[in-house]
């Protein structure tokens, strides 16, 4: 193909995390083009509460005196994932995140504060309980992005609910606004809404360029350093979902809408390689009145009890670990959605969630939606839900028997630092004693699907015989997820998002 409407020397295709590969090409004096399939910047980072990142070893843990190795953060990452994805692979991430970190820092665009989260396997070897290995980004006034103000994705209250937008980016935001603010600094980046990448053009075995529906007209766009794919997973695609066995709704993701795997398709036709692809970031999902259930965590009392009225899991878990416990237990009938908290009136009939992601409305729209059910007596709330009676009456006689003891010997709640987090480091075992008591609907959730392109170190991607393909770079939810089938500590996919578009850059940038 020869008529090119339009020519860079890198086109990324999505623009959370792949934000990280844009402005790392145009500082290393690339051109570039940056097209967002939907009206809006930030993808499934910008979603992200905190927009963490698991970088162990970097800067902003050294200024703070943290003493960690690369080789103890790589014994637990490799404990944890097992060889389900490469060990070069395994080992480019952990040792890599520090030198992203350094990188951005020598720009007064990039500011980041350490935010101690737990790694989500307390035992595996070399777990860092303090949660050491964790950074954010520092909030930044929405004002300070200019005319761009206005485009970063989120929060989910205003995408959802339409909520005004904050004065201040945070978390996963900030991130995105922070990349932009970076990228402003060089013209020769070109930023477009509503262009979707759709086909890749591959010419004798090496892509090209890409054509893009950019607001309704195809146009043709080379890059001839490469194509960077960024574009998060398919997660709102049902049929997409389906073909790849992918547990869930479409309706029930935490990712932004226009994630329908495009962008993976365009991938397979020019003949990568795939992996993970029955794979995601599972959570559970409280059921909100709209009918979707989405990611929910910081859970101060309440247990989860099944059609039969009984527990089936550590409800305190880490939310990924959790939901694949909870998907486990649908594959054997052990348990149907939606399943239920039930939970006492400490805090009156709010449940004890204090992070729901999408903000909880008014109780009365949960309880006309049959969503949420209250009883002075527990037998009574068995029936509103639909459970047996003595069933749910001794589920709870037990687990209060527990929260005495400050043991759970039946599932494990709090033999874990993770799940401690939310209780100052107490026992996360709250007894069910004050009526009236409460039911709580909830179904699975997820934060995005993780399989995608297989890629080696520097991001390229992989044919089938695991040939690189000259041209094609993936990163984010896009590429085949560094940590196979788990979830080894908060900042792990926003991380990985980061380092490999970066490094996709990086490659891009030293071929000629």
């Amino acid at each position: 193909m020869t008529d090119w409407n339009e020519e860079v020397d890198v086109l990324v295709a999505g623009s959370g995390g792949g934000l990280a590969g844009a402005y790392t090409a145009a500082r290393e004096g690339l051109t570039v083009a940056v097209v967002e399939a939907t009206d809006l910047f930030g993808g499934t980072t910008a979603y992200s509460g905190g927009g963490g990142v698991w970088f162990p070893c970097n800067p902003v843990l050294a200024r703070a005196g943290v003493d960690d190795s690369f080789e103890d953060a790589l014994t637990y990452f490799r404990a944890v994932v097992g060889d389900r994805t490469p060990a070069e692979l395994q080992e480019t991430y952990v040792r890599g995140g520090a030198r992203v970190i350094e990188y951005l820092e020598q720009d007064e665009a990039f500011s980041f504060q350490m935010f101690p989260w737990p790694d989500y396997f307390g035992r595996a070897p070399k777990a860092r309980l303090d949660g050491k290995r964790h950074i954010i980004p520092t909030p930044l006034p929405a004002a300070a992005l200019g005319e761009l103000s206005g485009s970063v994705r989120g929060p989910l209250s205003t995408d959802r609910q339409g909520a005004p937008q904050p004065e201040y980016l945070i978390g996963g935001r900030a991130l995105i606004g922070r990349f932009l603010l970076g990228i402003a600094k060089y013209p020769d980046v070109s930023l477009y809404r509503n262009a979707p990448l759709v086909e890749l053009v591959v010419a004798d075995g090496a892509v090209t360029g890409a054509i893009v529906e950019r607001d309704g007209e195809r146009v043709a766009i080379r890059a001839r350093r490469g194509v960077l794919l960024a574009a998060g997973g398919f997660e709102g695609n049902d049929e997409l979902r389906a073909r790849y066995g992918v547990p869930g709704r479409a309706r029930d993701t935490m990712g932004p809408w226009g994630n329908t795997g495009r962008a993976h398709e365009a991938g397979i036709a020019a003949g990568a390689a795939v992996d993970l692809m029955d794979q995601a970031w599972w959570s559970p999902g409280l059921i909100h009145p709209d009918g979707r259930a989405a990611f929910a965590l910081w859970f101060t009392g309440g247990i989860f009890v099944n059609q039969a009225g009984e527990r089936f899991v550590n409800e305190s878990a880490a939310y990924d670990r959790l939901g694949r416990d909870i998907i486990d237990r649908m594959t054997e009938g052990a348990v149907s959605l939606p399943f239920w908290m039930i939970y006492d009136d400490a805090e009156g009939g709010v449940p004890p969630i204090k992070a729901s992601n999408v903000p909880m409305v008014d109780a009365e729209e949960y309880v006309a939606a049959g969503l949420r059910h209250s009883a002075d007596t527990l037998a009574e709330l068995a029936t509103k839900i639909g459970v047996p009676a003595d069933a749910l009456t001794a589920t709870v006689a037990r687990f209060n028997e527990h929260a005495a003891a400050g043991i759970d010997p039946d599932f494990g709640r709090g033999d874990e630092a993770y799940d401690r987090a939310f209780s100052n480091g107490e026992s996360p075992l709250t007894p069910i004693v004050k009526g009236p008591f409460h039911a709580a609907a909830f179904g699975i959730s997820d934060l995005g699907t993780k399989g995608g392109l297989r890629t080696d170190t520097a991001a390229r991607v992989l044919d089938a015989d695991g040939n690189v393909i000259p041209g094609l770079y993936a990163a984010g939810n896009t590429m085949a997820a560094v940590s196979g089938t788990v979830y080894p500590g908060g900042g792990n996919p926003i991380g990985a998002s980061v380092l490999f578009s970066h490094l996709a850059a990086v490659d891009m940038a030293a071929r000629f």
